[in-house]
């Protein structure tokens, strides 16, 4: 385990000496307070409009700032999550492989799974770096926003959608590192995960036409099902053994592939 930790600071390292990491998450900075900014002005035209009219016709989600706005975010928030992961990770043996540098870390006395381990948690790092960019919102909030309760935010829903959304990143990042274990196109490798990514979270909508029990099934692998239950603050163990098993299924594909390297 040493030696997979050593790979994730190594990796850590670069993204933080490199522009990519910078300008991805400035990226999900710019475009996420560009819809904050949005919703938080819908959401105070709805309360005037409330104040001057009734409360009884505005819905129930505008009735609260976690619901109004934060939860209204998230929504882009997973969208950039999931461009996000591939365009910071896509690299991760993609690069190795352009760079015939794949073979000499093959040479080292590095087990396969340390050197899988140690990526992915290096690019997990990075990404759950610029999903956390995005807490400076519900802080904005609580620190200038008022509720009857006396709490602007209901924080114990923020942070367990921010943990679902940090799940999400993890298996992107897993996604993508097991399809750059099998190209040396970075660009190829970031574009194919993003699909298949995209495609796993909208398993349900696609299924909703499905009959029984094929809906059933689309609904419980797509993650959007998942997220949505989190970001609502209802956490099941069906949501964290889905989660942990799409990370775990791409990491053993991944492990496989390089062990396979080892040997060709």
């Amino acid at each position: 385990m040493r030696n997979a930790l050593a790979i994730a600071r190594k990796e850590l390292s670069i993204y933080f000496t490199t522009p990519l990491a910078y300008f991805v998450i400035m990226g999900v900075l710019l475009f996420s307070s560009v819809f904050f900014i949005g919703l938080l002005q819908q959401f105070v035209q709805i309360q005037e409009w409330a104040r001057t009219y009734t409360w009884e016709r505005i819905p129930n989600e505008y009735r609260n700032l976690t619901d109004g706005v934060i939860l209204q975010l998230w929504g882009t928030v997973t969208l950039l999550v999931v461009l996000a992961g591939p365009l910071l990770t896509m690299g991760l043996f993609a690069k190795e492989r352009r760079e015939r540098t794949l073979e000499l870390l093959m040479t080292l006395p590095v087990r396969p799974w340390e050197i899988v381990i140690g990526k992915y948690l290096g690019g997990l790092g990075i990404t759950s770096v610029s999903i956390g960019s995005t807490l400076v919102f519900p802080l904005i909030l609580a620190a200038f926003g008022s509720s009857e309760s006396g709490k602007a935010l209901e924080w114990q829903t923020v942070f367990l959608g921010y943990a679902g959304l940090v799940l999400l990143g993890g298996v992107a990042v897993a996604v993508t590192m097991l399809v750059s274990s099998f190209t040396d196109s970075e660009l190829l490798a970031g574009f194919i995960a993003f699909i298949l990514m995209i495609v796993w979270l909208v398993l349900q909508i696609v299924g909703q036409s499905a009959e029984e029990p094929y809906r059933s099934v689309l609904a419980y692998i797509s993650f959007q099902t998942h997220l949505s239950q989190m970001m609502k603050g209802v956490v099941e163990l069906k949501s964290l053994v889905m989660f942990a098993s799409g990370i775990a299924f791409c990491l053993f594909l991944t492990h496989r592939k390089i062990e396979s390297e080892r040997w060709a």
